[in-house]
């Protein structure tokens, strides 16, 4: 009987050698006679430990990591394929602590399956949501993901249902799903682990989310920095569709959903949904005036869900499972769980999926493991490159919608990127305004000039030229953009400008912030 090894092929994994490690496990069994059969499975998320082999024993999954080319060989000599004890043991991967503490709903296959094989899928409960949704009328559907408290996980955090009762009620010859797959905050890679790693779960909540609007076209506005998401979803949407599960009569019903993915035209504006809307009809991707909402006139001017990805992953446990079962996860009004990413200035970075409740601190300590240079956390940004930035003072905050809003902060995506001391916030403040500046659309005079107004500015006080003045008008400059942006990426940039402002003034107020840092490190 042949031994299973898992070897992910995530592409973060592939980028610390996972491919030269299956090569290498592969010819260093033949070379001993072994019979071992290698799955490409995707990551667990524990990107400091890729990449991370395991092992299928009587015991359960064995797991080793991080491996190299190097280490195959005294892999094999210390018997891992009966899960032997080696430097690189981290014992059972279910019981490896960090794992162990999540509560994965939406990622509970990223890890565990090989992510083009429907076989794979289907024992692991996959297409049981919609299974359940082809026994609904669409109103029981959207009535289902109401009434599991469902958000939008990309950042707005608007109710789904919401969102698809709109959708539901309009009179249209044409409905679309739109999967916003545009991911591009800083810090973030959710998206990314579930298209490459469960492929199928995305197609399956985009499917069900069609049957219960009536939509009979999907598109998955992929982010073009992505090209092994891109294959794996084709190659899963091609199985889906020879398999009755996508196209005409799905699974011998009246229902008809066709996806495709299309490749995103590389700008971080697309990510808001009327833009991507525009690009994705072949235009440039400029923001649209509301009214009318993409709800009601969206691609094409017909009614169209555009959801995230995790959003739409979300569903299939939702069908499957009842709305109560994941309603009964989070807190307040930010039910089920999120997937967090951790990243930056961190021993551990890596994707945790944990219900709404937990706290920054418990986060960047407990699975952050503190910073990599063993300084202090100084700060993290919270939700990409828009988000507020937040001192140790607030790293009880626990994460939860409307207690990240009443500390004028955002969730966003869930990614989370640390510093240390040594930051200087002036120049995060700087780099804010100069991002904005690289990613307008150009619609809107606030985003245009006045991102780039603000970088003058910074630059200024840094210079320690006319601080208190120049600070002031930081200040008046980002009230108009707050009030007067067209979309989120002008009329957010003064969330992690003011909040630094707000919470390190003494990088902005005096410029002798090099020398403190250089006493700091000495």
């Amino acid at each position: 009987m042949k031994t299973r090894v898992y070897v992910p092929r995530d592409s973060s994994a592939l980028s610390m050698g996972a491919e030269k490690v299956a090569v290498a496990i592969a010819q260093e069994a033949k070379q001993r006679g072994l019979d071992v059969e290698i799955i490409r499975n995707g990551s667990r998320g524990l990107y400091w430990l890729e990449a991370m082999v395991e092992v299928a024993t009587d015991k359960g999954r064995v797991a080793y990591g991080p491996v190299k080319v190097k280490d195959v060989a005294s892999l094999f000599e210390a018997d891992f394929l009966n899960g032997k004890s080696h430097a690189l043991s981290l014992g059972l991967t279910e019981e490896i602590d960090w794992l162990k503490k999540q509560q994965r709903l939406t990622f509970a296959r990223v890890g565990v399956t090989d992510p083009v094989s429907l076989d794979d899928y289907i024992a692991y409960d996959g297409y049981k949501g919609l299974k359940n949704a082809l026994a609904l009328s669409g109103a029981d559907i959207v009535k289902t993901v109401t009434d599991s408290g469902l958000r939008g996980r990309g950042g707005a955090a608007f109710p789904t249902g919401i969102k698809w009762k709109t959708v539901l009620g309009c009179e249209s010859d044409q409905k679309y799903i739109v999967c916003n797959a545009d991911e591009g905050d800083s810090g973030t890679f959710s998206d990314r682990m579930i298209m490459e790693n469960d492929p199928f779960v995305l197609i399956e909540g985009m499917t069900i989310a069609g049957i219960a609007v009536g939509a009979t076209k999907g598109y998955i506005y992929l982010r073009s920095e992505y090209p092994h998401a891109l294959k794996t979803l084709n190659e899963a949407i091609a199985k889906a569709e020879n398999a009755g599960y996508l196209g005409e009569k799905i699974c011998g019903t009246v229902h008809t959903f066709n996806l495709e993915v299309r490749r995103a035209a590389g700008a971080y504006v697309c990510g808001e949904e009327t833009s991507l809307l525009e690009s994705l009809e072949g235009k440039r991707g400029m923001v649209r005036f509301k009214p009318p909402l993409p709800a009601i006139e969206g691609l094409f001017g017909k009614p169209t869900v555009v959801n995230n990805v995790i959003s739409l992953a979300t569903v299939p446990i939702i069908l499957d499972k009842g709305a109560q079962y994941y309603a009964d996860y989070g807190m307040g009004r930010s039910r089920g769980t999120l997937p967090i990413q951790l990243a930056g200035n961190l021993k551990h970075g890596g994707l945790v999926e944990l219900a709404f409740g937990i706290t920054l601190r418990e986060l960047l300590y407990e699975y952050g493991g503190g910073s990599a240079t063993g300084r202090p956390i100084r700060a993290v940004q919270v939700g990409g490159p828009l988000g507020s930035f937040l001192p140790e003072s607030q790293f009880d905050t626990p994460l939860d919608y409307e207690a990240f809003t009443n500390i004028w902060a955002v969730l966003g995506h869930g990614g989370i990127v640390a510093f240390d001391d040594t930051v200087d916030m002036a120049k995060m403040a700087r780099y804010a305004f100069e991002f904005c500046a690289i990613e307008s659309c150009g619609k809107c005079t606030p985003c245009r000039i006045g991102s780039t107004r603000g970088a003058e500015v910074i630059d200024k006080i840094i210079a320690g030229t006319d601080t208190a003045k120049n600070i002031k008008l930081v200040r008046d400059l980002s009230d108009t953009m707050l009030n007067a942006s067209l979309c989120a990426l002008g009329g957010m940039t003064p969330y992690p400008v003011l909040s630094a402002m707000n919470h390190f003034p003494e990088d902005f107020n005096s410029r002798d912030f090099e020398d403190k840092k250089t006493k700091a490190t000495a």
